[in-house]
């Protein structure tokens, strides 16, 4: 599929100059620098170096205070405490991150996860039937609860108080809990709001030590949770999610938690993690406990503290990944032979598919799978609990949420945000829908949002490419959502030797200018250029850059994310 290739230009060339001068740096650098909002000495310095110590006071938060004051009565009364949280990847480490953390104080503690298939998302009425019947007085609720409003009036009919630790946008209404953290809510003047839902839980620990002087390590030994959640939850890594990400990646590089440890050994990378190997090598192992059978496996996984079970547990999770990629692999196929080559590649602007025997559990992989693939709003749906579910996913630059408001009179609940979102519907409305969300999307949505597009950072010439760049570039990481690994776009470069496709559909090059050294590349799923790029013959590619490590060996490569032919 062609790719729209879009220079980045808006910057300032006086403060280009400027921070080239000041940093002894390229000048290509430091254009992206500017171009991310780091036009000046100081804010550099803090980019490249992060520091714990310019972590907010977590009291900055609204109801921090209340909620500190009310876990310290729980502790002192020796109430019994239920540390409850969503069983995604951001869910199952806030609880693991809590739970630990205040068992540290007391044995009256314990922790829920709700049931993905019974339950269902956030609050529910089963996890706080569970607490009144074993006598908990507190719940603490992380990655969630911000919209439950009638969960927690009930909670509160039976003298349940709750403390929510929440980074979705609240709804017109606050919950009727003690203490709401949530730096999305309209009163909270906490400086940074993109902290995930495992984030606020570090905060909430943070703040109960800072309190009572313990000493940092008490919460910071949880970093590595932190960083894990960032990654797979896809919340921006600036401000102090970067400096989080930055030291939890240290930390599972040099002395991870049991768990992740035992998690990385299965997994087969033990060393070099960036956030992208965390995004797809253990964010997917971590969720597949939730997807495919209880997400509980994944807490007691990542809470595991001694050699004792935490490979087994490890294992557990490993083998859940496996089935899980089983079902999303089955089901993948089965979705693409529905759609075949039928008109809706021709005439339609969305993907709309439904079987009633697909796993609940992978139609969110499934969709996001079929977006890459056709680059249109899609959504995969099955059946579960009597009615049917789905999974959307959509295109950069269309708002689906907006989308889904517009059909909302055929369905039972939607929810989520810009690019994905879930839904429910009755089974007879499944056809009507699919013909709505088609007009709704065809009537607003442009052509060139259904063409992908590769956001260039800069442009510059091989020869800049030297180990003093790359050491800077590197610098510039953690990379993720807001500050992602920089994309260049060299012209007029030539093979230095054939191409040849390599693994499935991968495309390895040697390339060269004039003037420059001959460099590695890599091309993902770009096999089809094989027999297009000849000898002597001139093309353009974008990419990023990055260092390939092979039995202790490390050279600069390549990662080819587009190419054209001159």
């Amino acid at each position: 599929m062609e790719k729209r290739w879009v220079l980045t230009s808006n910057c300032n060339d006086d403060t280009v100059k400027k921070i080239t001068e000041q940093l002894n740096i390229d000048s290509s650098l430091a254009r992206i620098l500017v171009q991310r909002n780091i036009c000046d000495y100081e804010s550099a310095k803090d980019f490249f170096r992060p520091d714990l110590d310019h972590l907010h006071n977590s009291f900055l938060m609204k109801d921090m205070d209340v909620a500190i004051a009310r876990i310290e009565q729980a502790l002192n009364t020796h109430e019994k405490i239920l540390i409850y949280g969503d069983y995604d990847v951001d869910g199952t480490t806030s609880v693991a991150l809590a739970y630990s953390f205040f068992s540290q104080l007391t044995q009256n503690i314990e922790y829920y996860i709700p049931d993905r298939y019974l339950e269902g998302y956030g609050i529910s009425t089963a996890g706080i039937d569970y607490a009144n019947e074993n006598g908990f007085s507190l719940i603490i609720a992380l990655d969630c609860g911000i919209k439950s409003l009638d969960k927690i009036d009930y909670a509160n009919t039976l003298g349940i108080d709750f403390i929510i630790c929440d980074h979705h946008l609240p709804g017109d209404e606050l919950p009727k809990a003690i203490a709401v953290l949530d730096p999305k809510r309209a009163d909270c003047e906490y400086p940074f709001k993109e902290l995930a839902g495992c984030g606020i839980g570090f905060k909430l620990a943070q703040a109960y030590a800072q309190k009572h002087h313990l000493p940092k390590e008490s919460y910071l030994q949880y970093l590595d949770l932190v960083m894990v959640s960032i990654a797979a939850d896809i919340v921006p890594v600036v401000g102090e999610n970067r400096i989080l990400a930055y030291y939890g990646i240290r930390k599972l590089n040099t002395n991870p938690c049991e768990g992740l440890r035992a998690l990385m050994e299965v997994s087969g990378k033990t060393e070099n993690y960036t956030i992208t190997d965390v995004v797809f090598t253990l964010g997917p192992r971590i969720n597949a406990a939730g997807r495919i059978d209880h997400a509980k496996h994944a807490v007691a996984m990542l809470l595991c503290q001694v050699d004792g079970n935490s490979l087994e547990q490890s294992e557990l999770i490993n083998l859940k990944n496996t089935e899980r990629k089983t079902f999303d692999q089955d089901i993948t196929r089965e979705a693409l032979a529905l759609i075949g080559d039928s008109e809706i590649l021709i005439n339609k602007k969305t993907t709309v598919v439904f079987n009633e025997n697909w796993h609940k559990g992978v139609i969110g992989i499934v969709a996001s799978r079929l977006t890459e693939k056709y680059y249109r709003p899609t959504i995969v749906l099955t059946k579960s609990n009597g009615h049917v579910a789905g999974s959307c996913r959509s295109v950069a630059g269309f708002d689906l949420y907006e989308a889904l408001s517009g059909c909302s009179h055929l369905l039972d609940q939607f929810g989520g945000h810009k690019f994905a979102a879930g839904l429910t519907m009755q089974q007879g409305n499944v056809n009507a829908f699919a013909d709505k969300f088609e007009e709704i999307v065809s009537a607003t949505i442009t052509d060139e949002l259904l063409t992908p597009m590769i956001k260039i950072d800069a442009e510059i010439e091989l020869a800049q490419i030297d180990g003093k760049f790359y050491r800077v570039l590197a610098q510039m990481g953690p990379f993720g959502p807001e500050n992602m690994a920089p994309i260049f776009v060299t012209h007029k470069v030539y093979l230095a030797q054939q191409a040849m496709a390599v693994g499935a559909n991968h495309l390895k090059i040697n390339i060269k200018q004039q003037n420059s050294s001959i460099f590695e590349a890599i091309g993902f799923g770009l096999a089809e250029f094989q027999n297009l790029l000849q000898p002597k013959v001139p093309f353009s590619v974008c990419y990023t850059i990055e260092e390939n490590v092979w039995r202790d060996k490390k050279r600069l490569q390549l990662n080819i994310k587009g190419i054209k032919i001159s």
